[in-house]
């Protein structure tokens, strides 16, 4: 059916790029783009601070024929963040792409009105939905400038930083600093060939995650990992060259979806 999941990204999308996704990159929404990336012809360094699973993936997609290394480290740190950038140009040769992933609330902080919240919270939600980003993408950046051929940002973002969340202010706060940092590196940075975008995602299952309600969707279904794969080979790959900060929405038709019911 055309509207089915998708399972991997156009081939050969990505032929003769490296990649760096960061953030998860071994497991959930994150291994999912790893394996789109390296089905698009990308080598993939595979960035998680689980060095088993960032092993498991890199591991797999070697064996499927891709180009793939594990790179173990917590977005938290800087100089790790540094180093997953400095690894991927040592292993390849060069830097052509970065995923950013790794992001949510509930999963980190309780969900509480925005009064109940406490700064420690609210640092953590931000560390790990904003903050990191910005760092990945200063120290991509650097790399691209360095290489002087350009390249492409894609941070797997959120509707929640596009419409209201009750209980999750910090997270859509975050996720809405996501949007607006992509403007910005747009601006500052198209004449050097260099472009960064959003995928905004509804409700996406994975593992670690539950399916949510269906019946919220206009589409009918929970998305999963492989919804959000072909968005981000698009964004990473010269596929959508003439394409920066902006902000693609994955959703299912959420956020379209009016308040009034239908009338006769």
């Amino acid at each position: 059916m055309w509207n089915d999941p998708v399972v991997s990204g156009p081939a050969l999308a990505m032929d003769g790029m490296s990649a760096l996704v960061i953030g998860g990159g071994g497991g959930g929404i994150g291994r999912a783009i790893s394996r789109a990336f390296a089905a698009a012809g990308a080598a993939v360094a595979v960035a998680d601070r689980d060095q088993d699973r960032a092993a498991e993936a890199a591991d797999e997609l070697t064996g499927s024929g891709a180009r793939a290394v594990a790179l173990v480290g917590d977005v938290r740190s800087r100089s790790d963040v540094d180093g997953f950038v400095t690894g991927t140009v040592a292993e390849f040769g060069r830097l052509d792409a970065l995923a950013t992933v790794v992001g949510g609330q509930v999963a980190f902080v309780p969900a509480v009105r925005l009064h109940e919240m406490g700064d420690e919270d609210w640092d953590l939600v931000y560390e790990l939905n904003l903050r990191y980003v910005a760092r990945a993408a200063r120290a991509a950046i650097r790399a691209f400038l360095h290489q002087g051929t350009g390249g492409s940002i894609v941070s797997i973002g959120s509707v929640t930083g596009l419409m209201a969340a009750p209980r999750q202010a910090g997270y859509g706060a975050a996720k809405a600093g996501l949007v607006s940092l992509a403007r910005t590196v747009a601006a500052e940075y198209a004449g050097d060939g260099i472009r960064m975008n959003v995928v905004a995602c509804g409700a996406i299952a994975t593992s670690a995650r539950p399916a949510g309600n269906a019946a919220q969707v206009p589409m009918g279904r929970i998305g999963v990992p492989d919804d959000v794969t072909a968005a981000a080979v698009y964004l990473a790959s010269p596929l959508s060259s003439y394409m920066t900060g902006q902000t693609l929405v994955v959703d299912g038709g959420v956020t379209v979806r009016g308040p009034f019911s239908a009338r006769d």
